[in-house]
């Protein structure tokens, strides 16, 4: 399969780049594996940083609320009982969870797949023959990403990201540089666009276009 290739100009370029079919023509029969990955990713980025603190951690309570016979109320030992106002938090998180959920390679590069092919059917994937970050200038980028028609979230995909291109990105809203080898679900499925140079479509043929 083929796609219309653009220059570095943002012009249409006379020729079209290849796009392998075991990468960019998959056929996604169901979203099940794509909705693992997607899960996948956000899971293993979740941090665990909410500690409540339980009986034995909140401060006071250390007397008897009441002599525990005779008063006709129920017995209690401490006023930092979880079912007290005040009281301590019973099965609440510790700190110690662990969040990441595992996919296994295959099924990781399987996803991406589908991911990519799902993004060209929908014609969401530009190819660009090289992509200049000249002098790192940010004025330049967003005069070529309007020639590109690139609205919305927008990934640019480059087979290597130095201090020019991250320049030249990181002011520009919903615009995310990425090298090609660190391409993921989350971002494939967010994006509304996927802007990709010549030589980091290379990379992706190279790296996901083999059996696993």
């Amino acid at each position: 399969m083929a796609v219309a290739t653009y220059t570095k100009s943002g012009n249409k370029a006379t020729t079209v780049a290849k796009l392998d079919k075991a990468v960019f023509g998959v056929d996604v029969k169901n979203h099940q594996l794509l909705k693992e990955a997607y899960l996948s990713y956000m899971a293993n980025g979740r941090t665990n940083d909410a500690v409540a603190k339980r009986r034995g951690e909140v401060r006071g309570g250390g007397r008897k609320p009441w002599r525990q016979k005779g008063t006709g109320n129920a017995r209690f030992g401490s006023t930092r009982n979880p079912i007290w106002r005040g009281g301590g938090v019973a099965f609440g998180p510790t700190g110690n969870e662990n969040y990441t959920r595992k996919l296994s390679l295959v099924a990781k590069r399987q996803a991406l797949r589908q991911a990519l092919s799902l993004t060209a059917q929908e014609n969401r994937l530009k190819v660009v023959e090289s992509i200049d970050f000249k002098d790192g200038k940010v004025k330049p980028m967003a005069s070529f990403l309007t020639k590109l028609e690139a609205n919305g979230s927008v990934i640019i995909a480059v087979a290597e990201k130095n201090d020019l291109s991250l320049r030249s990105t990181r002011n520009l809203k919903d615009i995310k540089l990425v090298q090609a080898k660190y391409l993921n679900v989350y971002d494939i499925m967010n994006a509304d666009q996927i802007i990709i140079s010549s030589d980091a479509l290379a990379i992706v043929h190279e790296w996901l276009g083999g059996s696993k």
